[in-house]
This record gives structure tokens, sequence and C-alpha cells, in this order.
């Protein structure tokens, strides 16, 4: 911590104790939740192995993986501030805002950086690119700041599976099918809203509203489940081994509540199916591909 400090407070510890900083700040073990969307969102789209690595794919990875987090968890941190400053969670695994000018500079360039994507993809990507960056400052940053109200904060985690839908569209010239973005958007509302019980005490004692705080620790369970089984219904639609493979999903979380698993143990098995599932997806998208 001694390093995000120093870079935090000024960068008197030098570049790399700032790029320490500015990367803890950006949470590397969540950056694939912007940046897997893309790969899947490609794979999906492409109709020749090329289309894999054209400009455009190359360019919405690049950014997902890396800026994006940074404004993300930069406009996150900076209208956070009063609130982490008793967190005890920014001091073993992220940092707390410092309001330092160069950093505010870099959170700041890292979204103008993804305007620039506007240039390289067709105009069918550019509604979901601008809900993207849309959300991405409004869940944190007022007026509407999203993460305050419940539902809306559940809701406005569809920022996570927009790249996704950006990339398709700007591979296939054309919008992915609307229940799959549907099954993708209730995907995240379920995730978001699970990753948020084992906040619950803490938040209602901040005075954090969430959908979390106001349903309980209980029905936020079955709130996950009954979003993760719309997901499952709606890829369903859209191929029925999509379906099954989200079905997992709610059959999980009702094991969790079934055997009393502590949530703060089940919270983990999450980044674990998330990638599994998300990988599942990449190779049956690059077998049809190969193989027709």
């Amino acid at each position: 911590m001694a390093a995000q400090t120093e870079a935090g407070e000024g960068g008197d510890g030098g570049l790399r104790d700032r790029l320490v900083y500015l990367a803890v700040l950006s949470r590397p073990r969540f950056w694939l939740y912007l940046a897997g969307p893309v790969v899947v969102g490609v794979a999906a789209a492409a109709s020749a192995p090329a289309d894999l690595f054209g400009l455009e794919p190359l360019a919405l990875f690049a950014y997902f993986l890396v800026p994006a987090n940074v404004f993300l968890y930069g406009v996150n941190d900076v209208f956070d501030a009063d609130v982490d400053a008793a967190n005890p969670k920014k001091d073993d695994r992220e940092a707390r805002w410092r309001g330092d000018p160069v950093n505010t500079a870099v959170v700041a360039a890292s979204g103008l950086l993804g305007v620039g994507l506007f240039a390289l993809v067709p105009r069918v990507a550019w509604p979901w690119l601008a809900a993207h960056f849309f959300l991405a400052v409004e869940y944190s940053a007022p007026p509407l700041r999203f993460k305050t109200t419940p539902l809306l904060d559940s809701v406005s985690n569809g920022l996570y599976v927009l790249p996704g839908v950006a990339a398709y569209a700007a591979v296939s010239g054309s919008n992915p099918p609307m229940l799959a973005v549907a099954g993708a958007w209730l995907w995240t509302m379920g995730m978001h809203t699970f990753s948020a019980i084992p906040d619950i005490e803490p938040d209602r004692e901040a005075g954090i509203r969430t959908t979390a705080t106001a349903l309980g620790e209980r029905r936020t369970y079955w709130y996950c489940a009954a979003t993760w089984a719309l997901a499952a219904v709606a890829f369903a639609a859209v191929d029925l081994r999509l379906g099954a493979l989200l079905a997992a999903y709610p059959v999980v979380v009702l094991g969790v509540v079934a055997a009393g698993v502590d949530v703060d143990r089940a919270y983990w098995w999450y980044p674990v199916i998330n990638t599994v599932v998300g990988m599942l997806i990449t190779l049956g998208a690059l077998w049809r591909l190969v193989y027709g």
C-alpha cells in the first residue's frame, strides 16, 4: 500500500509507484469483466477467422481490457471518496482515492480514449458504446448515481455486457439477437446483486441503499436466482445449449441457500463459474466458425 499511497498523494514515489497505484485502482481481477464480453461478442459475430483479428475487435479488446477499467473504477473512486475513507477493503485490495491532479487527468484521458472508438467502429455499434459510457459514469456520478438506488443499481450493471454487444455489432455490421442482449443483461443484474450480499450490513451502517440492502440477504438470493433463471430462458430462446449453460447460475445459488453455504465463501466461486461459462460460449462460437 505504500506505493499506492505515494502515487495517490502526488506521485512522489516516481512513475513506477504511480503506475502501481493506477493498476490497483483499475481492479485487475475484474479486467476481464469488460474485455471478456468483447471476446465472446467477436467470436459470435465472426464469419471467417480473419474477422477475429481485425482492427475493430483488437482495438475494442485493448481498450476494454485496461483503459476502460481505469475510467470506470476511477469515476467510482472519485465519487465514493468520502464513503471509502472508512472502507477497510481499500487497505488490502483496492486503492483509496487521493485526488491527485495527475491521476484525475489519467482517468479523464481513459474516458476520452474510449471516444476514439467511435471513429473506428461502424455506426451500428455507436448506441451500444454510448450506452456503456453513459452507465459507466452515471452508475457512480451525480445527478443519477444509480448505485445508490435499489433496483437501478442492479439494472445499470448491464454496462458490463455492452462492450460485447458493441463488438458483435462492429464485426457483423448488425445488432445481435435482442434476446441474447436481454439474457446477458439479466445475467449482469444477478451477478451484481449477488456480489453485494456480503456488503449488506456494512452498507446499511454507512447509509448506502442498494437492491441487496432493500431486500435483505434471504430475498436477495431469490432475486439473483430469478434474474439468472430469466437469463437462461432468454438464452434458450436463442440456442438451447446456451440456455442449458446459463441454467447453472440459478442452480448454484439455490444450492448455496439449501446447503447454508456462507456467502463470503460462495462469492469466490463465481469468478471461476464465469470464466468457465465464458470460455465454453467462446469455444462453441469458434467451433462453429471453423467447422460450420
